[in-house]
């Protein structure tokens, strides 16, 4: 009996001490599962950056019912939409709505007060002067003898995502920047790219500069030999579409739009003429001829370059440049515009099919967002008893000049206007023994008695100014002390400086803010969220993806819901 019960309490103690055992096991593999994220193996061949200059978020579903699908025209905008992830939600997180520093904070994953770029053009203390975005002086054009190639990304103070995955890889990655406007080219690609490409209006050919290399490949020789600007100068911009078709836009002649140049209308068909003392090619930009030249060179490029086609992730930028000329010369709601849009989503839907013909379906990583929004036209506005309205550009520095020299006499006081900021004179102040604040109240008085003028927000004070915490971070995040102006002229939403006909961008209110952003391909899980991101959460999502380091100069955070 007593061998029995030992058996049976052997049997027992195994029993339990298997149960035990089992129950561990579970908890750990289930601890495991909740705590640990297994990272995706391998990388994308290609990842294809894509900027729509002056693209808001409401055009992705104003003109959802006129893009192509895949048994139609191709699919661009609804492939990226349909089967990609789409942030609904996404916003620029500073005030400085322009080309320069939209590109510039896609990139960068950063904002204009840590990557210097404030403006198109700002005024450079240290300088004394204006600055352009992308100049450089000690750099020379290579593609021919003009001067539209002195550009290179110097004035850009951190790093990019092409420059991350070149330090990744030793090097060894691809990356190439491609657009209309040398600063859509050049600012994304950034400073160890391979090389950036950008149209010059002079000649019809793409150019670089020296930063890159001293000669143009053999690739984009053949390109620019085959002048596709005198194949499209001599044709006409017609509508896709019989008129009656654009019901998502006015009809063809609104006394605010702008007519294209030799034109007494601006309606179709247009015609390109050229004027006088003016570059030949420039007048392809406000059409969509533009993007299909770009489109056209980034499929020269990922041919003539390889992109894509070994182990090492490499990265093509494109910036459709044209869709910035056409929504500032017609509008929002112009046939020209929607027309600009079906035709871009034609030129995607090509780029997209080249690329899984070259790279592979699924072995390409894309997103698609823009360097800013627009508001409409104050025209269209008012048509609909919506305050909006036109004001001279000089009338805020005007202003400025005066109530100065008549507080404290003749004097250079206002050193410039630009970009909604008054940069004082820093020195001649202190000569005068003039304190800062004593100038910000007297021309805060002045300039509120303007009309359409809000606030006039003090930049180097802006916890003690009344704005809501929005509006104050928007503020904060653009100011670079030796860029910035030192008061920033905030104007009622819907007013626009210095255009009477078409519209423009710049402000810090939800039409110039709310962009696309859309992920596609390699990585990415389909679907969408409401939650607010902001574009400085591209970078970061870009290289969590590829797993390597964010810029150097990063703020946002990866879009997790993005992410396989």
């Amino acid at each position: 009996m007593r061998l029995i019960s030992s058996a049976l309490f052997l049997v027992s103690l195994t029993i339990t001490t298997f149960a035990q055992s089992r129950k561990l096991v579970n908890t750990a593999v289930k601890n495991t599962t909740a705590t640990q994220v297994s990272p995706q193996m391998g990388k994308p061949k290609l990842v294809v950056g894509i900027v729509i200059d002056q693209m808001r978020y409401d055009y992705l579903y104003r003109y959802y019912a006129k893009f192509g699908t895949t048994a139609t025209t191709g699919s661009g905008f609804r492939r990226l939409m349909d089967e990609g992830f789409n942030a609904r939600n996404n916003h620029y997180h500073y005030a400085a709505t322009y080309t320069g520093p939209g590109h510039a904070a896609i990139y960068t994953g950063s904002a204009p007060a840590i990557n210097g770029i404030v403006g198109n053009d700002f005024y450079e203390r240290n300088l004394g002067r204006l600055m352009y975005c992308a100049e450089d002086t000690t750099v020379s054009t290579v593609g021919n003898t003009g001067t539209a190639g002195k550009m290179s990304p110097r004035n850009l103070q951190v790093t990019t995502i092409g420059d991350q995955l070149k330090l990744a890889t030793d090097g060894r990655a691809k990356v190439i920047g491609i657009a209309l406007k040398d600063r859509g080219a050049i600012l994304p690609a950034g400073h160890a790219a391979n090389a950036a490409y950008w149209f010059d209006s002079k000649d019809g050919s793409f150019i670089s500069s020296t930063f890159y290399q001293n000669d143009l490949p053999k690739w984009v020789q053949e390109f620019n030999a085959r002048k596709l600007g005198d194949q499209f100068l001599g044709q006409k911009w017609e509508p896709v579409l019989p008129l009656n078709q654009y019901t998502e836009s006015t009809t063809d002649d609104q006394a605010y739009e702008n007519a294209m140049p030799g034109e007494a209308k601006p309606v179709f068909p247009h015609e390109f003429a050229v004027q006088a003392g003016s570059s030949k090619y420039e007048v392809l930009r406000t059409s969509p001829y533009g993007d299909q030249i770009t489109k056209e060179f980034a499929l020269a490029a990922l041919k003539g370059e390889q992109l894509g086609q070994d182990d090492i992730t490499d990265m093509l930028c494109v910036s459709f440049s044209s869709p910035d000329y056409v929504g500032h010369a017609f509008g929002t709601h112009a046939i020209e515009t929607e027309d600009q849009y079906i035709r871009l989503d034609r030129q995607l839907a090509d780029l997209f099919t080249q690329l899984d013909a070259s790279v592979g379906k699924g072995q390409w990583l894309a997103f698609l967002s823009a360097d800013h929004g627009v508001v409409d036209a104050p025209g269209f506005l008012q048509q609909y008893r919506i305050p909006a309205g036109v004001k001279g550009y000089g009338d805020i520095g005007e202003t400025v000049k005066a109530s100065l020299e008549k507080a404290y006499g003749p004097g250079k006081w206002m050193l410039s206007y630009i970009n909604q900021q008054v940069y004082l004179n820093h020195a001649l102040l202190a000569e005068k023994k003039i304190a800062l604040q004593d100038v910000y109240a007297l021309l805060r008085t002045d300039l509120l008695r303007q009309k359409a003028v809000v606030n006039v927000i003090n930049l180097h004070n802006l916890g003690a100014e009344a704005l809501p915490q929005l509006q104050e971070n928007l503020l904060r995040n653009v100011y670079y002390p030796n860029r910035s102006g030192d008061f920033y002229i905030l104007q009622s939403p819907g007013w626009i400086e210095g255009r009477t006909k078409g519209t423009t961008h710049g402000s810090s209110y939800a039409y110039d803010t709310h962009v696309p952003f859309l992920l596609y391909g390699w990585g990415i899980k389909p679907g969408q969220t409401l939650r607010r991101t902001h574009i400085h959460d591209i970078a970061p999502t870009i290289t969590a993806l590829l797993g390597i380091l964010e810029p150097s100069g990063c703020i946002g955070n990866p879009v997790e819901e993005a992410i396989k």
